[in-house]
């Protein structure tokens, strides 16, 4: 089926990263979390942000609370969830319908059961009692002036074991007033050419459709894009594709297709171009470690590593990127590898300013690349440590430091509390000597602070530095504690973070090398200087 040609005149991107995202194996999100990442994605220009379940979810209450004096809103409105009225009560007097309403939003989402099996064994009723919760409950809400969404939980499923009943909670819940009406792939198992048909079938209802899309067939967003190509007006999801077990669909990437591939305008350009830098916020909000291969804004969305690319786009960036990266506001960057040519040598030195036009030092710097690589050093993501290399090689490198000696030792009698690790470190900077002995909580910190200590009393601004990630990965394993190790630092002066790697087959070695050139390469940049 081909693509839509216009786009629908009402269209909504709905945002359940504060509900559905929220219940993601080990994310856990307070109600500031939630509040800062609702003003991201009010910033993105999402039109509906679902902030919770009141009724279920604790601390959800407290939330809309929050938000009803904090939170101020421009470009979405905020959602409250919660569920039909239980069998056998009234909407007046149950309790959970009491606590959405209370949620004080001109907007409520309800989940309504689609699936006959469902309605037997999860909510113990009859057909015909779930399909007078649905009418009931959304006439109630309607009627109290909200505009009601309805989620069909399961109505894939249910659709193919029972198409008829599935039908029957949609008419019913279109009849009843819903506004949208969204069709729920729960368990996220469908495929694309099944996703098509059924909507397209919905739409025989006349009611304005939704879908939401689990990611379990790893099929999400294909399945949201074929269901909006069969006619829905609605699309759910989460930012970073969050939620559990494998998550729901990404709405980056959905939104970034609609945008730079429909060329619908789902957002406008200039919040499309925060589309990454959003994307990596939420993610250091909610604790979520970043995926490099995310479409459109991860890391290495844009990165070229073989020789052959490299050149090619170094000629014409469009022959290997399906999309400019700035529309999402990503950048393309050159990763330097064993695979390093000449031409993927040249980019990178352009993207770090270093001149490396002429032809025959870029194959030099190449083939000392591949040189270090066969010895354990990995450039991929260690732009310090390359620019720290090349300028070493054009005779460029001034370094602000020369160790003279470093020492470490550690001591350990078995207790936790008398476990230390003591570290003296000789260097001269700006022609001044410096020795210090320092303490730290294991080897790599006592340097790391042995280092601070020496050279803060001519770069007083080091002080700023922290290690913010240490890795550590053998590379022959066969050899066991005779193993070549490398460790890879990342540095931050609390703003510009800043990538460095040893290799040895003295894991502390290794760890020096890394820290030294860490502390090399910041201060030769300046980093931290402006604090």
């Amino acid at each position: 089926m081909s693509s839509p040609l216009a786009m629908p005149d009402v269209f909504h991107i709905y945002d359940t990263t504060l509900r559905d995202g929220n219940q993601q194996e080990g994310m856990h999100l307070s109600v500031t979390d939630k509040l800062r990442i609702a003003r991201l994605l009010d910033e993105l220009g999402v039109n509906f942000i679902e902030g919770g379940w009141p009724a279920m979810v604790a601390g959800d209450e407290d939330f809309f609370k929050s938000a009803a004096t904090e939170l101020e809103l421009r470009n979405a409105k905020l959602v409250a969830y919660g569920r039909t009225r239980e069998p056998g009560l009234t909407c007046e007097n149950d309790p959970a319908l009491a606590k959405l309403v209370e949620a004080n939003t001109e907007v409520v989402c309800l989940v309504a059961k689609a699936h006959d099996v469902h309605v037997y064994d999860a909510l113990r009723t009859t057909l015909e009692e779930n399909l007078a919760m649905v009418d009931e409950t959304v006439r109630y809400l309607v009627g109290l002036g909200k505009r009601v969404f309805v989620d069909l939980e399961h109505f894939f499923d249910g659709y193919k074991a029972n198409p008829t009943y599935a039908m029957a909670v949609l008419r019913k819940a279109a009849e009843a007033g819903a506004e949208v009406v969204v069709l729920c792939d729960t368990n996220g198992g469908m495929l694309p050419h099944d996703m098509g048909d059924i909507v397209s079938a919905a739409t025989q209802v006349g009611v304005d459709l939704g879908v939401h899309c689990q990611n379990d067939s790893g099929c999400a967003v294909a399945n949201s894009m074929s269901a909006l190509d069969a006619g829905v007006m609605h699309v759910q999801g989460t930012i970073n594709g969050y939620g559990e077990r494998s998550g729901n669909v990404d709405l980056t990437t959905v939104i970034a297709n609609l945008q730079l591939k429909y060329k619908w305008q789902v957002i406008s350009p200039g919040q499309l171009g925060t589309l990454t830098s959003i994307s990596n916020s939420i993610a250091e909000i909610a604790h979520q470690p970043l995926n490099p291969r995310q479409p459109f804004v991860g890391h290495s969305a844009f990165a070229h590593k073989a020789g052959l690319h490299a050149k090619a786009v170094q000629i014409n960036e469009n022959l290997y990127q399906h999309v400019d990266p700035r529309a999402v506001g990503n950048s393309t960057h050159m990763v330097i590898s064993e695979m390093a040519s000449r031409a993927s040598v040249q980019v990178k030195g352009e993207e770090l300013g270093l001149d490396l036009s002429d032809r025959k030092v870029a194959d030099q710097v190449a083939e000392l690349v591949k040189q270090r690589e066969s010895k354990g050093y990995s450039y991929d993501l260690a732009d310090a440590s390359f620019e720290l290399l090349v300028l070493d090689y054009l005779d460029q490198l001034e370094l602000p430091f020369q160790v003279v000696s470093w020492k470490v030792v550690s001591e350990d009698d078995g207790s936790e509390e008398n476990s230390v690790s003591e570290a003296s470190v000789k260097l001269i900077a700006n022609g001044l000597r410096e020795g210090v002995i320092s303490v730290g909580n294991g080897p790599v910190n006592a340097l790391g602070q042995a280092l601070i200590q020496a050279l803060s009393g001519e770069y007083p601004f080091v002080k700023s530095y922290s290690l913010t990630d240490y890795k550590v990965r053998i590379l022959d394993m066969e050899a066991g504690t005779d193993a070549v190790v490398r460790v890879m630092i990342v540095t931050t002066d609390g703003e510009t973070t800043w990538t460095t790697l040893g290799v040895g087959t003295d894991v502390i070695e290794a760890s020096w090398e890394a820290l030294a050139d860490a502390y090399h390469y910041g201060l030769m940049k300046g980093y931290g200087s402006n604090k």
